[in-house]
């Protein structure tokens, strides 16, 4: 990937930002987030181009020209071009939201990294941990020619479900979501291009900020395999959070996240933990995890997943918690518990989740220090 200078980058997104309601989209991936977003930006009046990697997905908007939206957002998104096709999909837009699993954020990179061109903002949406670093290796390894701006968030913006292929239902729009860019000093820029169709989009410290804030790290891994053998044995028919979060389910996601807040902190960065998450979120007060999550009436009656073959698992385990005791691993802070929770997912999936997961090397960190990893967050380049 070319390094370009920054005032011509700066340039490029300054003249995206002068086509206001003109700023042209690409929803890269069509199911249940990626649909809300497209049918939404379009309803909004913002160009949209729709890409998904399995064509015959994108029968139904094609069929009816665009995507019919309901709940706090009503109407009828009109998609100027729904396509497989990565080249047609990226040719001119000016902003690319990729809204996939974290797990396709690595091949999506390939994919794209032919077709990108110089100052094309690219959203993770959300990164997970170590998404944008992830994105921007790739990149780099596939010798991308072009210097496109590479930015994650903290987490998505919209609880939303596709409710068929042309139709999609949105629960909530979060108030407030944190983003950073990669390096950090592009976080006006791209929010001055963003901040038209999303104000809610702020400004986040850095990469490590939004990654290291990734609170379903926390939540979602331990507590789905623990409570394995009732999920199995029910078919997830049961609260997954005030029943599956017991005093002593607690104590070990309590454990996950003392290990995340201490990465955090041997990097410099300072995050709240689950329980003020928990408070600052739901208003949910209590001295525990147990206690707070007893106390949070949004939690109450969102049943448990039907399998442990969930994304709570295969994907949240690889692209959370790997990175997480990988970056321990490399500066000296013991994760054990996490890396617990690794195991045994990989041996109930039967799959080698270090080998899949987001690794030092994926996200091009390894043998650096704390200084060298700030400094490339920060400003510097991979």
């Amino acid at each position: 990937m070319v390094a370009e200078p920054k005032s011509r980058v700066r340039e490029m997104l300054q003249s995206v930002r002068a086509k206001g309601m003109n700023t042209s989209f690409c929803v890269a991936g069509a199911g249940h987030g990626g649909m809300a977003m497209a049918g939404h930006l379009a309803i909004m009046g913002f160009p949209v181009r729709l890409y998904n990697r399995t064509d015959e997905h994108l029968n139904g908007v094609r069929w009816h020209g665009g995507i019919k939206v309901k709940g706090q957002v009503e109407g009828f998104g009109r998609i100027n071009l729904a396509t497989s096709d990565i080249a047609a999909a990226l040719d001119g837009a000016d902003l690319v939201m990729v809204v996939l699993p974290s797990t396709a954020h690595r091949e999506m990179a390939r994919k794209m990294a032919p077709h990108l061109r110089d100052g094309q903002v690219v959203v993770l949406n959300p990164g997970r941990t170590g998404g944008a670093l992830e994105f921007r290796k790739v990149l780099a390894d596939s010798a991308a020619a072009a210097c496109p701006v590479i930015a994650e968030t903290q987490t998505f913006i919209y609880a939303s479900r596709a409710t068929s292929r042309h139709e999609a239902f949105i629960f909530a729009i979060k108030n407030r979501v944190p983003l950073a860019t990669l390096p950090a000093f592009w976080i006006p820029d791209v929010l001055s291009v963003l901040n038209p169709a999303y104000p809610q989009f702020v400004a986040g410290s850095n990469v490590l900020c939004t990654s290291l804030e990734n609170i379903g790290a926390v939540f979602h891994p331990a507590l789905t395999l623990l409570n394995a053998g009732w999920i199995e044995a029910t078919r997830g028919d049961f609260d997954y959070y005030t029943q599956g979060i017991t005093p002593s389910v607690a104590k070990l996601l309590e454990q996950v996240d003392r290990e995340r807040i201490a990465v955090a902190r041997s990097l410099g960065i300072a995050t709240v933990s689950a329980r003020e998450w928990l408070y600052l979120t739901y208003d949910s007060p209590g001295t525990s995890i147990y206690e707070a999550i007893q106390n949070t009436p949004s939690y109450r009656g969102i049943r448990a997943p039907g399998t442990i073959a969930h994304r709570y698992v295969f994907e949240d385990v690889p692209s959370s918690l790997v990175p997480l005791a990988s970056l321990g691993a490399m500066l000296g802070e013991p994760t054990p518990t996490i890396e617990l929770v690794i195991r045994l997912a990989s041996i109930m999936h039967g799959r080698d989740y270090w080998a899949e997961g987001r690794t030092v090397e994926r996200l091009g960190l390894a043998g650096m220090s704390v200084e060298e990893i700030r400094r490339i967050v920060s400003g510097g380049t991979l």
